[in-house]
C-alpha cells in the first residue's frame, strides 16, 4: 500500500509540470462523445438500420435483371441439316413486379422502421451512460479538488496557530505541550492531505479514462458546486421517455411483424414478369434429301432429289408471364413456424413486463436518492454555519484564555469535518441528479 501511494505521489508531481487544461462539465461530455468507440458504433448502427429499410422498401419496386449467354458446342447434325452454335449467343431483359407476397414485404418494411427506432434509442442509451459515466467522475474530480483545497488552509491553519502558540511559549504564556498537540495535529492533516492528493489523482485519471482523452492530461475543471435546490420541474416516476423501456416495446412489436413474416410462407404469392430476348449467330446448314412424290417439285426447281439449307436463326421476342405460386403441403413446417414466432413475441411482452417493474423500483430509488441528498445537503450548510461559529468563538475565547488548546483543536477539527461533509453532500446531489435524469430518460 505504501509502495502504490509513493507511485502516485510521483506521478502527481510529473503531472504537475504538464501545462493544466482547464475543462468545463460540458467540455468533457462532448470530449467523452467524439472519442468513446461505444458511441461510433452506435452512429454506425443507427446507417446500418437506415440502409436496412431502404432495402425493405426496395421491395416494393420493379426489378431488372439482364442476361448474357454465349454458346460454344460442336455441330448437331441430324437427316443431313447441322446446327451451327459456334460462336452463338442469347441475351435477355426480364422485369418482375411483385403483386402479392402474402404480406412479406410489408411486414419487412415495418419490420425495419422498428429496427431503425430500435437503433436510435440504442444511440440514446449509450449517449446517456457515456455522459452519466463522464459527470461522475467529473464531480468525484470536483469533490477531491475541493478536500485538497481545505486541507491546505486546514494545514496554514494550524502552521498560523502553531507560530502564535511558539510566540506564547517563548513569552512563557503556553507550555510545550501545547506545541506538541499542535505538532500531533499537524501530522494528522497532512497525512489526510497526502490521501486526498493521491486520490485526486485517481480521480483525474478516471475522468480522462471517461473522456477518451490522454491519460497524462492534467484536468483542472472549471465548473464548482452551487447550492441548487432540486430540479425545477416536479420529479416524476414516468418511464416513457427513457430508452430502455422504449427498446423493449419496440421489441414486442418487431416480433408480431415476425409473425406476419412467417405466416406469409404459407400464403400464396402472385408476380408478373415481362421480358424481351434476342438469340443471335445460330445457323442451320447441309442438304434435306426429299421424298420421291416431292422429287418431281425439286427437279423442276433445278434442285435434284436434295434441298439445300443454309439459314441464319437470329431475331427477338417479348414475353409477359403472371405466375402465381401457392404452398401446398410443406409437413407443416411454415405453421411450427408461426407458432414459434408468437412465442416469441409473448417471451418479449414478458420481459417487458418483467423489467417496467424493475424500473419502477430503480426510478423510485432514485427519486429517494435525490430527495433525500437535498435534505443532506440543506442539514451540511447548516452544519457548516454551527462550525464556523464555533470555531470563531472558541478562537476569542482561546485568545481570552478561556478555552484551552484541546478545545481549540477541537473546534478546527469540527469545521474540518463539517466542510468536508458539506462537499460529500453536494457531489451526492449532483450524481444523483444525473442519475435521476438518466433513468427517467430526461438527461438530454
Amino acid at each position: 500500500m505504501k509502495r502504490i501511494m509513493l507511485i502516485l505521489s510521483l506521478c502527481a508531481a510529473m503531472l504537475s509540470e504538464l501545462p493544466a487544461q482547464p475543462l468545463s462539465l460540458q467540455d468533457c461530455r462532448r470530449m467523452a462523445l467524439e472519442h468513446n468507440e461505444r458511441m461510433q458504433m452506435a452512429d454506425n448502427a443507427v446507417r446500418k438500420a437506415e440502409l436496412d429499410r431502404q432495402i425493405a422498401f426496395a421491395q416494393y419496386l420493379p426489378k431488372a435483371d439482364g442476361q448474357l449467354t454465349g454458346i460454344y458446342m460442336k455441330d448437331q447434325e441430324r437427316l443431313g441439316v447441322a446446327l451451327q452454335t459456334r460462336g452463338a449467343y442469347m441475351a435477355g431483359l426480364n422485369i418482375t413486379l411483385p403483386l402479392y407476397t402474402g404480406g412479406q414485404i410489408t411486414a419487412a418494411n415495418k419490420l425495419s422502421k422498428i429496427g431503425k427506432t430500435i437503433s436510435e434509442e440504442q444511440r440514446r442509451q449509450a449517449w446517456a451512460e457515456i455522459i452519466s459515466g463522464v459527470d461522475n467522475a467529473y464531480y468525484q474530480l470536483v469533490a477531491v479538488r475541493s478536500k485538497v483545497e481545505l486541507l491546505e488552509a486546514y494545514v496554514r491553519q494550524m502552521q498560523g496557530l502553531y507560530d502564535q502558540v511558539k510566540l506564547s511559549v517563548t513569552a512563557q504564556m503556553a507550555t510545550d505541550a501545547d506545541l506538541l498537540r499542535i505538532s500531533s495535529k499537524q501530522s494528522e492533516v497532512s497525512y489526510h492531505l497526502q490521501k486526498a492528493r493521491n486520490g485526486e489523482e485517481l480521480c483525474r485519471l478516471a475522468l480522462a479514462n471517461a473522456m477518451g482523452s490522454d491519460l497524462t492530461t492534467t484536468i483542472v475543471p472549471t465548473d464548482t458546486f452551487t447550492y441548487a435546490a432540486l430540479l425545477s420541474q416536479p420529479l416524476t416516476e414516468d418511464l416513457a421517455e427513457r430508452p430502455e423501456f422504449q427498446l423493449l416495446q419496440q421489441q414486442v412489436k418487431a416480433c408480431e411483424q415476425q409473425v406476419k413474416m412467417a405466416r406469409s410462407n404459407y400464403l400464396p404469392s402472385v408476380a408478373l414478369t415481362g421480358g424481351y430476348s434476342y438469340m443471335g449467330n445460330m445457323k442451320l446448314k447441309g442438304e434435306l434429301t426429299v421424298s420421291d412424290e416431292y422429287q418431281t417439285i425439286t427437279k423442276g426447281l433445278g434442285l435434284g432429289n436434295t434441298f439445300p439449307i443454309d439459314e441464319k436463326l437470329d431475331g427477338g421476342g417479348t414475353m409477359a408471364m403472371l405466375s402465381v405460386s401457392v404452398p401446398l403441403f410443406h409437413w407443416g413446417a411454415e405453421l411450427k413456424k408461426v407458432k414459434k414466432a408468437k412465442l416469441d413475441a409473448e417471451n418479449a411482452r414478458l420481459e417487458l413486463q418483467q423489467n417496467k417493474r424493475m424500473m419502477h423500483i430503480e426510478v423510485r430509488q432514485a427519486v429517494q436518492n435525490l430527495t433525500s441528498s437535498q435534505l443532506m445537503l440543506e442539514t451540511a450548510i447548516i452544519g457548516q454555519q454551527q462550525a464556523e461559529e464555533n470555531l470563531r468563538v472558541m478562537r476569542q475565547k482561546y485568545n481570552a484564555q478561556m478555552a484551552t488548546m484541546t478545545d481549540l483543536l477541537d473546534a478546527q477539527s469540527q469545521w474540518q469535518q463539517a466542510r468536508s461533509n458539506l462537499i460529500e453532500s453536494q457531489t451526492q446531489q449532483k450524481i444523483y441528479e444525473t442519475e435521476y435524469l438518466r433513468v427517467t430518460g430526461r438527461l438530454e
